[in-house]
């Protein structure tokens, strides 16, 4: 049987790791992107090499337009490197952590948001298409933050809407090819997005798992775990929705 291959922006930490490693584990060959963290994306190729997949990584600047735009001859080498010629699922990942209160945003940031959680995801989708299989999914990564309304994170939040907005469009405009799109939104989850402030400052951490059904503040496992069944055969008619991966926070 041949294995699917799938695409991670931001592959080498936090949620896009976990869920390159998650899917390894379910025979799927892995391609990471990678922003600065060269040895930390070579660890995880090693690692999902080791489970007797193929995987490879590429250096991708989502802020930076030349880059993303430059996507399809990286992803054609990456490709011919593993021996595939196409690939079956993309998973927009990449992204930083933002905020800035009304009234306080420039335009600097503002252009580097958008082209980071926005642009990126919209010109990479477009210029990977031809590579993809039909039957294939797109997953963009949204924020529990489109709902649960905090300070100073209206201009990320914003962008992570737009997402949402994108990926409907996405999921109609494709479905002639069978291609599906489909949006996960984490809620709060230790990793070292943001600088870190959700696994590092116990009590933010305390704070949001008082907030949380479940009782707790998500992992990045959590996330990588239902992108992981989003992917499968099985769920094949979860199409255009908006999956919340949050424990149940704020509700």
């Amino acid at each position: 049987m041949t294995n699917k291959t799938a695409i991670i922006t931001g592959g080498s930490r936090g949620i896009g790791k976990a869920t390159a490693l998650k899917l390894a584990n379910n025979g799927i060959n892995i391609i990471i992107t990678y922003h600065s963290k060269a040895d930390e994306a070579k660890e995880v190729v090693t690692a999902i090499k080791a489970k007797g997949l193929k995987a490879t990584a590429f250096q991708l600047d989502v802020s930076n337009r030349e880059s993303f735009m430059d996507v399809a001859n990286k992803v054609q080498a990456s490709l011919k490197e593993i021996g595939e010629s196409k690939f079956d699922f993309l998973i927009n990942n990449a992204g930083v952590g933002f905020t800035s209160a009304i009234g306080e945003t420039n335009e600097v940031d503002f252009d580097r948001l958008t082209n980071i959680h926005l642009k990126s995801v919209l010109f990479i989708t477009e210029k990977l298409l031809p590579f993809m299989n039909d039957g294939g999914e797109i997953v963009n990564i949204s924020s529990g933050l489109t709902r649960i309304i905090y300070n100073n994170y209206s201009l990320y939040a914003s962008l992570k809407t737009a997402i949402e907005t994108l990926t409907r469009y996405q999921a109609k405009e494709l479905g002639p090819r069978k291609i599906r799109a489909n949006v996960i939104a984490p809620g709060a989850i230790e990793t070292d997005f943001g600088g870190g402030a959700v696994r590092d400052n116990a009590n933010f951490n305390a704070v949001i798992a008082g907030n949380t059904a479940l009782g707790r503040v998500g992992l990045a496992d959590d996330v990588a775990g239902a992108i992981a069944n989003l992917v499968r055969d099985d769920s094949y008619w979860i199409n255009a929705q908006r999956i919340e991966v949050s424990g149940g926070q704020a509700i």
